[in-house]
């Protein structure tokens, strides 16, 4: 079982860039060493810790590496809100919203455009729920296809809201996918499906897998893979 801890007696938080940043400590029983990472979104500093290890040994673990964390802070996009820049990144482009009050609340994309309408507090909020629909659509779709030239049949497609991980792939044949690749460029998003429907065969990152991935993968995934190593971060920047 994985468990979230708060010390009681020291306050789990750094600064980093002047910022107060909190410390989330995450124990987990087959961890043999302390392992630290910050948030895609530089929320938080994460350490995982062994059984064993003392939270404010955690604690001055994450201190003790302060000016790497700065370091990684300072390369998170900055924050973009769809509603103040009325933009919305979609499937590698950048649509323009077009939003009226007394237009139809359902989200349509028009050329390099979207009209919506409906309240405004309420926009951002339909916002993401129009991109998690039209993420869970598309990779439906994607699923469908790459089942279809691995032979395999179509398999089930759930979204995720994952903050670090883009898919995976469960012992029941079941894809889950972070709906943030609807964000990004067609071929980026449609790679990430083939690698999970490559793991429905082969459950390793062996030849075979890459074997397979390559035959069934239309594209360069060497190509996706840049894409997402250079601008990953920037598909948690619009929405929280």
């Amino acid at each position: 079982m994985i468990e979230w801890l708060r010390d009681q007696h020291i306050k789990p938080e750094i600064e980093l860039g002047g910022r107060k940043i909190p410390i989330e400590l995450r124990r987990h029983p087959t961890a043999k060493r302390l392992t630290l990472r910050l948030a895609p979104d530089g929320s938080a500093v994460k350490v995982t810790l062994p059984r064993w290890c003392a939270s404010k040994e955690a604690i001055a673990f994450a201190h003790a590496r302060v000016d790497w964390l700065a370091s990684q802070l300072a390369k998170v996009p900055e924050a973009r809100d769809p509603v103040e820049t009325g933009r919305i990144d979609y499937r590698g482009r950048t649509l323009a919203l077009d939003w009226s009050e007394s237009a139809p609340r359902k989200p349509v994309a028009q050329g390099d455009e979207l009209k919506i309408g409906g309240p405004q507090e309420t926009l951002a909020r339909r916002l993401q729920r129009w991109l998690e629909a039209e993420a869970l659509d598309l990779f439906t779709g994607d699923a469908a296809f790459y089942c279809e030239r691995a032979g395999l049949p179509a398999a089930p497609v759930r979204l995720t809201r994952a903050k670090r991980r883009w898919g995976s792939c469960s012992s029941e044949g079941m894809l889950r996918l972070n709906w943030r690749l609807v964000q990004a460029p067609d071929h980026v998003r449609r790679s990430v499906v083939a690698h999970e429907v490559t793991h429905l065969v082969h459950f390793d990152h062996s030849p075979a897998f890459h074997a397979l991935l390559d035959d069934i993968f239309e594209g360069e995934i060497e190509d996706a893979n840049r894409w997402l190593s250079q601008h990953g971060r920037t598909l948690y920047t619009s929405f929280s």
